[in-house]
Order: C-alpha cells, then sequence, then structure tokens
C-alpha cells in the first residue's frame, strides 16, 4: 500500500477547519508618558508641580494600591502570591473550574517582576554648580497586579498593572475562547478542543465569527474592563486625555485542521519531517515568509523539529516571528504564526493595523501548508523529466543551454535555493541567487553577475521559473517548484545515504540496507556459480 502524501491527508482525511486569531498579548500604556519630557509635563503643567521629580509620583502610587486593597474587599476577592517557576496557567485553571458566574473577577495574582519606570537623578549646572533633579528612565522590580477575569463575550481573559508609574498594562485575550462564546450566545453546538474547537454544527458561521474579532471589539473588552477595575488615573486626568491605549506586543494567528483518525495526524508528520530536510540545512533556511533577506538582515533564520516526549512539532523562524505546527490532543493540526515584532514586516504596534498583521499570520500559515504539499507530489512521467534533464535545443538542433542533470552538485544546490526562493521572496532575481552562494556548503568563491544570468537563464528555459512581464525578476512556476523539490527529496534521502550504506568502506553497524543488499549479492553470485557448474 502506497503512503499518502501530505496532498492526500490534508485533502480526504480533515473532517473540521478554522482560522483565527489564537492569543493575544497587548501592551497598555499611556502615550503622554512613555518620556522624560512628557512626564515632566504631566508634573508640572497638568498637575502644577514646580519641578518635576520622581518623588511626586509616589502618591499616586499609594492612591492606586489602596484603590486595589478596597476593591479586593469590597468584592472579595481571593489574592494569590505567586511564587517564583509556579505556572500561572495551573492556578487560573484550577480556579477557572470553580468559577460558576458568567462573567466576573476570578482572583488576582501577584507576582515581582521587573518593568521600566522614572527614577530622579541629581545633575550639576556645569556654569552655576548648582545641583537640580532630572528624570530618567530606569527598570525596577515591582510588584505586578494581575486581575484574571472571565467576560460575556470573551470568556477567560487577564488584566495586567504594574504597580509603578507610568503604570503599564498588559491585555491577554483568547480568539478561541470568544468563539466558544458567542456560539454558546448563539445556541451552535459544539466540541471543544484545549485552546480550540474539535467540531461544529455550524462551520460556516463559525469561521464567520473569528473573522469578525476585530481590534474595534478588543478594545470595546480593554475599556469594559478598565471602568470597572481600579486604575491609577483618576477622571481629572483622564479628562485631560492621559488615557490608555492598546498596542500588540505578541499575536498569534491559527489554522486548525481536526483529521478524521489519529493515524492521519500520525502520518502526515512522518511526511513532513521526512521531507523538511529537503528544504536546506536549519540555520541556513529563509522560509515560508514573503520578505526579502539579506546577510545584513537581522535576527535567526531557521527550520527546527523538536520533540515534547514522543509527539514532533516544526518550529520556523523568522527574526522574531516563529510558525509552530503540531498534533494537537491527537486529533488536530495546529499550524500557527506567532509575530512578536511588528516591526519584523515595517508595521507599526498599534492595534489599529491588527488587519495587516492577520494578512501576514495566515499567509504564513497557508504558504508552509502549501510547500508542504507539494513535497510529495508526484512529477509523472518521462517527458517531465526529460524536460528538466536534457538541453534545451533549438528547432534545428543546436544547444541553447545544458540540460539541469540529476546528481550534477552544482544543479542540486541550485534545486536547493530555488526552493526556498520560492517560498520566501515570492521573486527571483540574479543578485539573491549570488547572495546565497556563499552560504550553500561546498559552493565557495563568489558567483559572478554572468554564472547568475546563465543560471536563471537555464531555470527558466526548461520551465521552472517565469519572467515578470516588464521587470528582471521571476516567480518560480509550480513545475518548478515540485521538480526542485522531488530533485532535492530524491537525491538527500535516497540516493546519497544509500549509496553510503552500499559503501565498502564503511565502520559502523550494518545497516539494513546493506544487510539486504550482501544477501542479495550472495544469493546472485550462488545462482551465478550454479550456472556456471551447470554449463560447463
Amino acid at each position: 500500500m502506497a503512503t499518502p502524501s501530505v496532498a492526500d491527508i490534508l485533502d480526504h482525511h480533515v473532517t473540521f477547519s478554522l482560522e483565527g486569531i489564537d492569543r493575544m498579548y497587548l501592551n497598555g500604556y499611556v502615550p503622554g508618558l512613555q518620556s522624560e519630557g512628557g512626564v515632566a509635563h504631566f508634573l508640572r503643567k497638568h498637575r502644577g508641580a514646580k519641578m518635576a521629580s520622581s518623588c511626586l509620583l509616589e502618591p499616586i502610587s499609594r492612591d492606586f494600591a489602596k484603590a486595589v486593597d478596597r476593591f479586593v474587599d469590597d468584592h472579595r476577592i481571593d489574592v494569590v502570591r505567586f511564587e517564583k517557576g509556579q505556572r500561572k496557567d495551573d492556578v487560573t485553571k484550577e480556579r477557572l473550574a470553580a468559577f460558576t458566574k458568567r462573567e466576573g473577577v476570578v482572583y488576582l495574582g501577584r507576582a515581582q517582576e521587573k518593568m521600566w519606570t522614572f527614577r530622579t537623578e541629581k545633575r550639576r549646572n556645569p556654569k552655576t554648580g548648582q545641583t537640580f533633579p532630572w528624570l530618567v528612565r530606569a527598570t525596577a522590580v515591582v510588584m505586578q497586579n494581575y486581575w484574571y477575569c472571565v467576560d460575556d463575550d470573551f470568556g477567560p481573559f487577564f488584566l495586567k498593572f504594574g504597580t509603578y508609574f507610568p503604570y503599564p498594562a498588559k491585555l491577554c485575550l483568547n480568539g478561541h475562547e470568544y468563539l466558544k462564546r458567542q456560539l454558546t450566545k448563539e445556541g451552535i453546538a459544539f466540541e471543544a478542543l484545549d485552546n480550540g474547537i474539535l467540531s461544529c454544527a455550524d462551520p460556516k458561521r463559525a469561521q464567520q465569527i473569528m473573522d469578525q474579532l476585530t481590534s474595534r471589539k478588543i478594545e470595546a473588552l480593554f475599556t469594559r474592563w478598565l471602568a470597572r477595575l481600579p486604575q491609577p488615573f483618576p477622571a481629572k486626568d483622564r479628562a485631560a486625555g492621559y488615557q490608555y491605549q492598546l498596542s500588540i506586543f505578541q499575536a498569534e494567528f491559527s489554522l486548525t485542521q481536526v483529521f478524521d483518525r489519529p493515524l492521519s495526524g500520525r502520518r502526515f508528520f512522518e511526511q513532513v519531517i521526512t521531507d523538511n530536510w529537503t528544504l536546506g540545512h536549519p540555520s541556513q533556511v529563509q522560509l515560508i515568509f514573503d520578505r526579502r533577506t539579506t546577510k545584513k538582515t537581522p535576527g535567526q533564520f531557521r527550520t527546527r523539529i523538536l520533540s515534547d516526549g514522543v509527539i514532533p512539532s516544526l518550529h520556523v523562524d523568522y527574526k522574531s516571528t516563529r510558525i509552530k505546527q503540531y498534533y494537537k490532543e491527537g486529533r488536530a493540526l495546529r499550524t500557527e504564526t506567532t509575530i512578536n515584532n511588528t516591526y519584523d514586516f515595517n508595521i507599526n504596534r498599534g492595534l489599529r493595523h491588527l488587519p495587516e498583521l492577520r494578512e501576514i499570520g495566515f499567509a504564513a500559515n497557508r504558504r508552509l501548508l502549501s510547500v508542504q504539499r507539494a513535497c510529495r507530489d508526484t512529477i509523472d512521467g518521462e517527458d517531465a523529466f526529460r524536460r528538466i534533464h536534457d538541453p534545451v535545443k533549438t528547432a534545428t538542433g543546436e544547444t541553447v543551454v545544458a540540460g539541469l542533470r540529476f546528481g550534477d552538485y552544482r544543479v542540486h544546490r541550485l534545486m536547493s535555493q530555488l526552493i526556498v526562493l520560492a517560498v520566501l521572496p515570492g521573486v527571483v532575481r540574479a543578485r539573491q541567487l549570488r547572495s546565497r552562494h556563499g552560504t550553500l556548503p561546498a559552493l565557495p568563491g563568489q558567483c559572478t553577475p554572468g554564472r547568475a544570468t546563465y543560471d536563471l537563464r537555464r531555470l527558466r528555459l526548461h520551465g521552472l521559473i517565469e519572467r515578470i512581464p516588464g521587470k528582471l525578476a521571476y516567480t518560480v512556476t509550480d513545475f518548478g517548484l515540485q521538480a526542485a523539490l522531488f530533485y532535492t527529496h530524491a537525491y538527500d534521502s535516497l540516493i546519497a545515504p544509500g549509496m553510503a550504506d552500499l559503501s565498502p568502506n564503511i565502520t559502523a553497524a550494518p545497516s539494513p540496507v546493506r544487510r539486504a543488499y550482501e544477501a542479495f549479492t550472495r544469493a546472485w553470485h550462488q545462482q551465478t556459480d550454479s550456472e556456471i557448474r551447470r554449463t560447463a
């Protein structure tokens, strides 16, 4: 029985699919209080102080702490002091199980953590010799208040406040919990998956709800709970414009595909792990994200396969952004892109830019799956192979360019580059071939402009790339990506290790291939010796 391809598994063994925002971690900040000058203006112009000093901030912090204590006492809220190394999620999961209200504060968690704040430095006037206070940014380990709550629309979330000026906040929510709440309100039956949905009576409506989770709804959640919980800035400050805004600290964009049975998921990962290595060495691969990179591009670019026990997961890094793909609870394939720094994609952190980040995150998930589909799509027929392997000739039989011969070292490395360029920048140019030439093992020296131009011409005439009209740039054809994957996979996974197994110089214990080959040669020699004796 033939092993099913990744494309077969995704096309015929997925019973439910859902794309949407997963976890979001947002910064809450007051725009006018992010710099020394802004704080000085707040103290002197708004609050009427004669000079700007961090001493003037202490009464605000004391009032804030008293308001929190009063709120805790009035509402009889449990306070939990987190110990070092204690998992907050474990504590929250246990308390959520015992929480029966539709919404409200579950408990208040407290932990000592580092945050940035302001302090006063003594400086001296070089002309008069007099000292004066000066505000500077600094870091300090202070108490952080974690309000773990349940919202009627969003389900469980937490809102964290620092207890020192300028009281930075963080909001953490989960799009799948939002979906579960909305499905329950609309009376649509569903089966929950940990941090996801396993099945739904109305999959189309579930997807619509996920698509409708907008920045405006998230801001409404933040505003609603700011009004309910104690906050450091009184009404007079807020009326003067000192109000919190949200920016994106971390955002996860996920695609969940539920398999019909666990065997399908295991087969998927067996194929993905086997075929992933054809994409190049993990320290060199620049994959999936539609961005051009150079040697000067900061950050990591790698592909890794990690195992948690016997469960593997695939990780693809681009700068501070990561794609993780894993088999969730033995039932579903989870592909999720986590954007930790929006500036990786030249996008500001403001929450209003969420639609742009959604597009990037979901496109990265789809692109990864697209490459994985292509990894096992077979190029059928002798004609397809000859189209690549044989030289391109004119009608009179003259050779235009040489063929891309299977097993040729330079062709093999060119195919490896083609795979990366197909999924990374969206277009192929001569300078990209040249910039990656020096990063490939056993390809020392310079790749001249003439050599890069010739390689592009070979790829184009063999149908592996096609030129973009009006530009000196190319895109990789579907046939080109499949051919490159087939060439590299066949050589790296079959020919090279097979020949190594059969090498007479092998010093390690014989592999199954070597033992089978030796048994075959013994049987062959016995057969030929028998034929020789019979005919002698």
